[in-house]
């Protein structure tokens, strides 16, 4: 055979091969969007960044833009999934169709009282019924004899205290005022509860990025923010008188402890469970879960593929995803309330199918 002869047929072979390869289908990038709670902002950050590295050709977007704008999104269908700290309502279940929703608890946080007090290194003691009565006006001066008789090595200052509030509607703003509506009945009559509500004196800002830089820009300042937030920027905060009568402060443990009753609560596919002030020595009382919010049938994404991707994403979020709960100051899920979001995912479908984490 001569060397033409030999070219020619591999030529051949080359080209016979080629025509029958089947062609090699990439799948296309798939993205998903989230939007809401500033409350578990830095946890949902950080799993999404990690999920992407396991899944480079997911893209996952969440906006943190405060509660009330992510029940509102989920509302108008115009994100895939909201992150609440306030469970759906009568009023946003209705809106959105009971049967249609599934919400399910992420981890847990603490609200926590921080302050600005000029030369106090001093963790400082507070208990609900004192919150109440600064952010109801009634408390004005650090040196207030209640304050100082929970603080007698102190050495609070003669100097004014200027409540930070936030002042979009945010579920770290029910939390907070759930909890001071249970501590003093003129609070729950004159401010009353939920994501907003009008506050009588103080300053405003915007997310817990808003209160913080209210909270470090203004001495004698005192604000409510995400445990999170406060240990991020430094931020000293307080220990709350819980049920018991004991001074605790917020730590990922006595957040744990305050959830640790919550399985009972949750029930079907809108689960939600109150854990402000609950019984137990150790226990932190401003605590509270956190929650995603989906529709049962994923009809705000485009595809099935997007559907099976948002599925995949939630069940490794409330399963291997915790372990970076504790890392950012968040309680991770109990087994008993991840055996209840497992019951939930389960019911999701797109377009009627069923869709399973894979």
């Amino acid at each position: 055979m001569t060397p033409t002869t030999i070219l020619t047929s591999i030529l051949a072979i080359a080209l016979s091969t080629s025509a029958v390869r089947p062609e090699i289908k990439v799948r296309p990038e798939i993205k998903l969007q989230g939007a809401g709670a500033t409350f578990p902002a830095p946890l949902y950050f950080r799993l999404v960044a990690e999920y992407q590295k396991l899944h480079p050709d997911v893209k996952i977007d969440y906006q943190s833009i405060g509660s009330g704008g992510g029940v509102k999104a989920i509302t108008d269908s115009t994100v895939d999934f909201a992150g609440s700290d306030a469970p759906l309502n009568k009023k946003e279940l209705e809106a959105c169709g009971v049967e249609n929703i599934v919400q399910i608890p992420s981890c847990a946080g603490a609200v926590v009282p921080a302050y600005n007090i000029p030369g106090v290194t001093a963790d400082l003691n507070l208990t609900g019924e004192l919150l109440a009565e600064i952010y109801l006006g009634k408390i004005t001066k650090w040196n207030d004899p209640r304050l100082v008789a929970l603080n007698a090595e102190a050495g609070l200052p003669d100097l004014a205290i200027t409540p930070a509030w936030r002042t979009d509607g945010s579920g770290t703003t029910y939390v907070f005022t759930n909890y001071l509506a249970g501590q003093s009945l003129t609070f729950k009559e004159t401010i009353g509860a939920g994501k907003e509500v009008k506050w009588p004196v103080g300053q405003g800002g915007k997310g817990n990025q808003g209160v913080s830089a209210v909270l470090q820009s203004t001495k004698g300042a005192l604000g409510y923010i995400e445990e999170n937030y406060a240990e991020e920027n430094k931020i000293a905060f307080g220990a709350v008188r819980n049920k018991s009568g004991k001074l605790v402060k917020a730590s990922p443990e006595s957040v744990s402890k305050a959830v640790a009753s919550a399985a009972g609560q949750l029930k079907g596919s809108v689960l939600a469970a109150n854990t402000l002030d609950q019984e137990g020595e150790a226990v932190y009382p401003i605590s509270s879960l956190t929650y995603l919010i989906v529709y049962k049938d994923l009809k705000s994404v485009k595809s099935r593929e997007q559907a099976q991707e948002l599925v995949n994403f939630l069940w490794w979020a409330t399963h291997d995803g915790q372990k970076f709960a504790a890392k950012l100051n968040y309680a991770p899920l109990a087994p008993e309330v991840v055996k209840k979001v497992e019951e939930a995912l389960s019911g999701v479908t797109f377009k009627g199918q069923s869709v399973k984490s894979l």
